[in-house]
Parts: structure tokens; C-alpha cells; sequence
């Protein structure tokens, strides 16, 4: 396969430029054309010499994914299969609302953390995406629906397929052509990263200079339950997690973020919920609750909406908790439905 545009950062373009003799204000303008204007290809861009972009499109490919297909929901949520060079594919999710948009993507071919309530766990990992296939989502989304970070406000979610920090190197630059005032302008405020909790990446993660916000997938309230949940928990316990959360080096405006999916009968309780606040006591964190999203070979089942807000009642008496409204759920667009599924 030919190395592609999207991914390279601007460092990258300067020293692929210069070995061409171009003069190195071409590389900014690529750049820009890559990230702030996110045009299609090369030949779309109206700055770069005609000579220069021909001999670009011959050695290199512009690195945008293939929409295969895209399913919109009754809310407006967009599901989208993104075809990749090698012929594989991933999933990326848009979701409108009022004041905003999300978007949801992947950072893995699958995924091999093993979750038993998500349907994406059924995929095993084929592969890592790399930091062009993890931006190009972007790129691709905000083309297919006009979307300007500088003028209205873009989310972006890492949670979409795989697991992030296990794919750390690319993923992290990708948050950067996102996050950079020259590439997408998306601020890292509006970033966010989620992991099963891989210990030793968390504290990689929290190293980085520039960073988005972290979310930890909690989703029990005991060791044991945890583990049958989530059998990464037999190498990284949740005792451990915590601690290396308690160690994570939050920024002054931040606040970690659990999410925690509701299993009915499972990790529902009322003294599931007070167990929840006694492990977070010490961390300065908030919890997003999410109502299982139901799937085929998926051996749970959603709880009542009763009980779901008698756990966040008991929960934000001491930490804000929301329940996050399910975006998608009809076409397999929320969370832990993405199982590349073309309709």
C-alpha cells in the first residue's frame, strides 16, 4: 500500500516536500488542506502548484476512508461504514444535537479487550488503525456533514471500536492534527479517550503534554463482578485501576470520567450504586450511566427505566452522575452496538 497524506504531521510534510524541492511554505498550505479545509484530494486544493500536486497524486494516496454505506437513525444519528485501503473496515458514528455535534469513532480493526455486553467484543482485534485512519474518520464525517469546529462546537469520542490505549502511539497523533489551532481546531476540552483500564497506558496517557480527557469503563461495583464483566480485570485489577486513577494527574478544569453500562439484575442494585460512590470517593470524577444497548449473542438484558434513575438518584448524591439518552440505538449506532454491520 502507498503511503498516504492524511496522518502525516506537519513536520512530516516539510521533510517529505523538502525532499521533492519544494520550498517549505507548500507544506503549510498541504497541510492546511488536509486538516483546516479537508478537501477531498490533492487536486481539490487551489494553492499548491499544478506540477507539485500531480507528482503528489502519483506517490501518494490522500488517505480518506470509503463511505461502504451510512444508516441514519429515526434521531438523526448517521452510522457509517468506512471502507480502508487494505480492504478491511470500521465504523464511525455522527450524532447531532441542538448546540453541538459528536462524533464517535474507532481506533482498532475490532477489539481485544473482551467485554461481554458489547457487541464489538465479538470481533476480536484484526488490527491497529493508524493515526490517518484515525483522523481520516474525522476528516471524512465533517465533509460528509459540513461540520466547522471553528464555528460551531465538534465532540469527538474514542469509543467507538477498539480499545485506544492499546494503539496509544497513533492515536495520540491523531488528537494532535485534531486538536492543533492550524490543523482541525477541535480544543482537547472537546477530546475525549475511553479505556477498559489498561494500567501501565494510563499513566503513558497521563504523561502527554497535550492530551484529551480520559473516561474509565467502570461498570461494576466488585472485583468479582468486574471480572466476569470485563476479563481484563484479571490482569489489571480494579483495586489497581483505582489507584492508578488516584495517581492520574488531572488538569485543573478536569474531572475523570466512569462510564458504567447497566446490566439489568447484574450491576443494578441500590447497593451496586453505594458501592460505586464509596470506590470514587477519593477522586475528583463524575459518572455517566448507560442503559445496556441490546444485541444479538449479547447475553444481557436492559434494565427499566425506573431503575436506572434510582441509581443515579443514589449515585449524585455525591458525585454528578448523568444517564446518557441512548443516540442510534435502531440502526446499532450507540454504545457497544458497532459490529460493521452494513444496515
Amino acid at each position: 500500500m502507498r503511503e498516504t497524506l492524511i496522518g502525516q504531521e506537519l513536520s512530516s510534510l516539510e521533510g517529505l516536500l523538502g525532499e521533492r524541492g519544494a520550498p517549505r511554505f507548500r507544506a503549510k498550505q498541504l497541510y492546511h488542506a488536509l486538516y483546516r479545509e479537508r478537501l477531498g484530494s490533492v487536486e481539490e486544493s487551489t494553492t499548491l502548484p499544478k506540477a507539485l500536486k500531480a507528482q503528489l497524486a502519483e506517490e501518494f494516496d490522500w488517505g480518506l476512508p470509503l463511505t461502504r454505506t451510512g444508516v441514519t437513525s429515526r434521531d438523526r444519528t448517521v452510522r457509517y461504514l468506512l471502507g480502508l485501503a487494505d480492504g478491511k473496515s470500521v465504523e464511525a458514528v455522527y450524532i447531532p444535537k441542538a448546540q453541538r455535534d459528536t462524533l464517535c469513532i474507532s481506533s482498532q480493526v475490532g477489539c481485544p479487550v473482551d467485554c461481554k455486553f458489547c457487541l464489538t467484543a465479538l470481533l476480536g482485534l484484526e488490527r491497529h488503525l493508524t493515526a490517518g485512519e484515525i483522523v481520516g474518520q474525522t476528516v471524512a464525517l465533517c465533509r460528509a456533514h459540513g461540520l466547522e469546529p471553528r464555528n460551531r462546537p465538534v465532540n469527538i469520542v474514542m469509543m467507538g471500536q477498539g480499545e485506544p490505549l492499546l494503539n496509544l502511539d497513533n492515536v495520540m497523533q491523531a488528537v494532535r492534527l485534531m486538536a492543533d489551532p492550524d490543523g482541525m481546531a477541535i480544543p482537547l476540552r472537546r477530546i475525549t479517550v475511553s479505556t477498559s483500564g489498561i494500567i501501565p497506558k494510563i499513566e503513558e496517557f497521563g504523561r502527554h503534554e497535550i492530551r484529551p480527557k480520559l473516561a474509565i469503563s467502570l461498570n461494576a461495583s466488585t472485583q468479582e463482578q468486574r471480572l466476569e464483566l470485563m476479563p481484563i480485570t484479571k490482569k489489571y485489577t480494579l483495586d489497581e485501576l483505582l489507584d492508578a486513577c488516584r495517581r492520574y494527574p488531572l488538569r485543573s478544569w478536569e474531572r475523570l470520567t466512569f462510564e458504567y453500562v447497566l446490566l439489568k439484575g447484574v450491576n443494578d442494585t441500590d447497593e451496586d450504586a453505594h458501592r460505586v460512590v464509596s470506590l470514587l470517593a477519593q477522586l475528583k470524577a463524575k459518572v455517566n450511566l448507560i442503559a445496556l444497548n441490546p444485541g444479538s449473542g449479547i447475553p444481557y438484558e436492559t434494565p427499566d427505566h425506573e431503575r436506572v434513575i434510582a441509581f443515579q438518584e443514589i449515585v449524585e448524591r455525591s458525585l454528578p452522575c448523568l444517564v446518557r439518552r441512548p443516540r442510534g440505538r435502531d440502526i446499532y449506532a450507540a454504545c457497544g452496538q458497532l459490529k460493521r454491520s452494513a444496515a
